[in-house]
């Protein structure tokens, strides 16, 4: 079975962390957030997945030279100008000459879907297009979707999508489940997409197959996470800690790390070329391949890729790779470098 994996875009909500970096190239646990994604792709029947790239894709060759990620083949699809997710699908399937039943996934979501079983629920929907549903607490913030029979939804079967609701009012939602990234398409959605045109597949093609009646939606209560801002790419690496996760996890120091024994590190993950002097104290906090911190600092709930010096406090911030906390400064609720 095919997939497109939709990864072509530049990572704003991540700067300054993706300047250097594609964001579906920061790690998640050690390992490459896309790495992660194929692999799962792969334990759900996925053989060959289709990256839908619009710049760069020069470090996910490097990544995968041999164009393979374990048993799953990988090829690339670079859109020649922006064509926004419904354009990127098309142009990609066209491409990789997908011409059957396929999936599609967005690049940042980190989850423990079972997509041998959404394909498996969206054959007995006799569907045109599945997608996966995930509840939330607050669906206001989300398109909501309403299914004809909210019941249908459960016990591994889909319920067809009677509509969408763009943020609803806290009261005034028709459920709380919301678009979790996972689609599976028959080839006829790609006729409904205008080759070679910028299309949204949110705001235009949704909207017709729900309106032909031909668009089922499975909710599921899996693990699920956009990794695509601070805070939550942040805990998509602490939550590979707690043993939850039903395939992932990860030790929390890479072995390439060097971390001096005087340091106190408390639910914090070290990636690999990292260096933590002594007596420093890091909570909560992921620091990245080649991060720093020096001796003595105090560093919370942030993110760390660039340099954090001697005897200075970061609390909920992000320091990119060319960022530098000065000795004995202190930076909290900001992004070093400053984001534009």
């Amino acid at each position: 079975m095919d997939a497109v994996v939709l990864v072509g875009g530049f990572g704003t909500r991540l700067r300054p962390l993706t300047e250097q970096i594609p964001k579906p190239m920061l790690p998640v646990g050690h390992v490459p957030m896309i790495e992660r994604l194929i692999r799962r792709l792969g334990r759900g029947g996925v053989t060959d997945v289709v990256l839908a790239l619009g710049f760069k894709p020069e470090p996910f060759h490097e990544a995968f030279p041999a164009d393979r990620c374990g048993d799953v083949r990988v090829t690339y699809a670079v859109e020649p100008e922006p064509l926004d997710t419904a354009g990127a699908i098309r142009f990609a399937a066209d491409t990789a000459g997908i011409d059957s039943t396929f999936v599609v996934a967005n690049g940042d979501v980190m989850t423990d879907l079972d997509v041998g079983a959404l394909v498996e629920a969206h054959r007995v929907a006799g569907a045109e297009a599945t997608i996966h549903l995930i509840g939330v607490e607050d669906p206001s913030a989300f398109g909501v979707v309403e299914l004809v029979d909210g019941s249908e939804s459960g016990g591994g079967r889909a319920g067809r999508i009677e509509r969408f609701v763009e943020k609803p009012a806290p009261g005034t939602e028709p459920s709380n489940l919301i678009n979790a990234g996972t689609y599976v398409f028959e080839p006829a959605v790609l006729e409904r997409i205008p080759a070679g045109r910028r299309v949204s597949i949110e705001r235009d093609t949704f909207p017709e197959l729900v309106e032909a009646g031909s668009m089922f939606g499975l909710a599921t209560v899996d693990y699920w996470i956009d990794a695509g801002v601070p805070d939550l790419y942040r805990a998509a690496n602490l939550d590979l800690l707690s043993g939850d996760r039903v395939h992932d996890s990860c030790e929390a120091i890479s072995p390439d790390a060097s971390v001096d024994p005087g340091a106190t590190l408390m639910n914090t993950i070290v990636g690999a070329g990292a260096v933590i002097e002594s007596g420093t104290t890091v909570v909560d906090t992921v620091v990245l391949p080649g991060g720093f911190i020096g001796a003595r600092a105090q560093v919370e709930s942030s993110l760390v890729m660039g340099r954090v010096e001697a005897d200075a406090t970061v609390i909920e911030a992000i320091i990119g790779a060319e960022g530098v906390v000065a000795e004995g400064d202190h930076v909290a609720f900001d992004t070093v470098p400053a984001q534009q």
